[in-house]
């Protein structure tokens, strides 16, 4: 395409050549300008078809759709395009005739609706200028316009191009954010559906809401909820096939295959800033359960009793997800079973809590509990005499040393005893 002549008077982006000072149309006479405008409006119905048909034979798959009155709509639009430029050459004043763009924008909605990329439209229009510009040009020796004249139009016609492209690019934007619109409303309803606790057809519902966004069903897997680190954030890249929920309070996302080859790592390099949980693998069928144990995982996050700052696995976290959310049975199990310390006092009361549930997990003697506990064995002999004073035989029935180890679990995983020296 030859290079545009520097500092001619252009076309703004709207349409039509621009009126300003010094512009070379204005030097021709006013009969000369009407006799080039009349014919090229005259030639305007064959240059349209002449351009159609170029299109047609250098792009042979280009799609051809009729309007509502059986035309063709590329004809119509190149037509209005064209009559739209040549009108503007023969405007006085500040009034211009209404540009006829709106076909252009449909042009981009349907490349963009139909999946094909902006590059073929643009090559389409391209062409379509130089056939114009070479029956103008022509038009324009008939007649005797000035050469400075003739390469101001020439100016115009490529910013006409621009500015039909802009349309089009227009158009092609709005297709892509209702297409996108449009499958993150289907994609919160099949996470609606795959999540559900109770389907009554679970594999032809999950099967048809999957089709409609083109996933594929996979054979397991793992649900997450996420933490928001702030309203407005960016959602995660967490790649093809990951579906995220970000409609939700808390976001959700649904990774098919968890366990396949560089899954985990993935994620935790795409969630970096985000804190949330993930749930154990299952079986496509059974989500919900996922969803369950990354629920109550993200509710210990919450209460500061789990980490944030990163995605947890919550199958590395089943001790805590065991003792601390059912709260009331656990602290009503822990009143009966270390109502022996009452009248210790807290500092007391914590050391022989530590010493106790140290011997409860090592079933060693004072060597092996000093050890994890980091004292002198005397020092546990001593406790544990204090120990077997307060508790009697309790602490040699089963069933009340599992029970004392559980609430004594519980409260170092709510820190309330510090963690013994592995």
């Amino acid at each position: 395409m030859a290079e545009r002549p520097a500092g001619s008077a252009g076309l703004a982006r709207s349409g039509g050549p621009a009126r300003s000072t010094g512009s070379a149309w204005e030097d021709v006479p006013r009969l000369q300008v009407r006799q080039f405008t009349d014919r090229a409006m005259d030639e305007v119905p064959s240059l349209a078809q002449e351009i159609l048909d170029g299109i047609r034979r250098e792009y042979p798959r280009v799609p051809l759709i009729l309007d509502e009155s059986g035309e063709l709509t590329a004809l119509v639009g190149i037509r209005r395009a064209l009559e739209d430029f040549v009108q503007h050459l023969v405007v006085q004043d500040a009034t211009r005739p209404p540009v006829h763009l709106e076909v252009f924008q449909e042009f981009g909605r349907g490349e963009g609706l139909h999946g094909r990329s902006l590059d073929s439209l643009q090559a389409y229009y391209r062409l379509g200028v130089r056939l114009a510009w070479r029956r103008l040009a022509e038009i324009g020796q008939q007649v005797r316009i000035p050469p400075p004249a003739m390469y101001e139009l020439a100016e115009s016609g490529f910013a006409y191009l621009d500015g039909l492209v802009d349309q089009s690019v227009r158009g092609y934007a709005e297709a892509a954010a209702r297409q996108a619109g449009e499958r993150l409303r289907l994609q919160r309803k099949f996470t609606q559906v795959l999540l559900a606790e109770h389907r009554t057809d679970p594999t032809h519902s999950l099967t048809e809401h999957a089709a409609r966004i083109g996933w594929t069903l996979p054979e397991r897997v793992a649900v997450a909820v996420l933490l928001r680190p702030a309203r407005e954030c960016v959602a995660p890249a967490v790649g093809q096939g990951v579906l995220l929920d970000m409609e939700s309070e808390q976001p959700l996302m649904v990774v098919p295959d968890p366990g396949s080859a560089g899954r985990t790592e993935l994620l935790r390099r795409a969630m970096k800033g985000w804190s949330g949980a993930i749930g154990p693998e299952v079986p496509l069928a059974e989500a919900a359960k996922s969803l369950r144990w990354a629920t109550a995982t993200v509710r210990l996050m919450e209460r500061k009793l789990l980490p944030s700052g990163e995605l947890l696995d919550c199958t590395e976290h089943t001790e805590a997800l065991v003792l601390l959310p059912p709260e009331e049975l656990i602290e009503d199990l822990t009143r009966r079973c270390l109502a022996p310390l009452a009248d210790c006092g807290p500092t007391q009361g914590r050391r022989l809590s530590e010493t106790l549930l140290a011997w409860l997990e090592t079933r060693g003697g004072a060597p092996e509990v000093a050890a994890r506990l980091g004292v002198h064995p005397q020092t546990v002999r001593y406790r544990m005499r204090q120990i077997r004073e307060l508790w009697g035989d309790e602490v040699d029935d089963p069933d009340r040393r599992f029970q004392l180890e559980l609430v004594l679990r519980a409260q170092r995983l709510r820190g309330e005893l510090s963690e013994p020296i592995r």
